[in-house]
């Protein structure tokens, strides 16, 4: 965390790709229920932090960090969807090969 807080990056993209990949590693692998759960738990994972934040009296509550939390969690699934659904067709053809030989 230290060395989060030297790099010169915004914590909004911090929280966006945090998010992302959050979104992302199901999107590639899971169901379409899973995956809707888990965006859906992601985003409000996001909300209920910045809520607990709110009460804690060390950290800042912030909107911009729920939204960037959002909107990485949606870039994950754009990403992560259409890269599971290659990964079928691949996984379809090369099956279909094989039963072929």
């Amino acid at each position: 965390m230290r060395a989060l807080d030297r790099l010169d990056v915004s914590d909004k993209i911090e929280h966006f790709a945090a998010y992302a990949v959050l979104a992302f590693l199901p999107a590639i692998h899971e169901r379409r229920g899973f995956i809707m759960a888990a965006a859906i738990g992601a985003i409000a994972l996001g909300v209920g932090l910045e809520y607990g934040q709110l009460y804690s009296g060390w950290r800042e509550f912030e909107i911009g960090d729920m939204v960037a939390d959002a909107i990485g969690v949606c870039f994950g699934l754009a990403v992560g969807i259409p890269m599971r659904r290659t990964e079928l067709l691949r996984s379809a053809l090369s099956a279909d090969r094989i039963y072929r030989d």
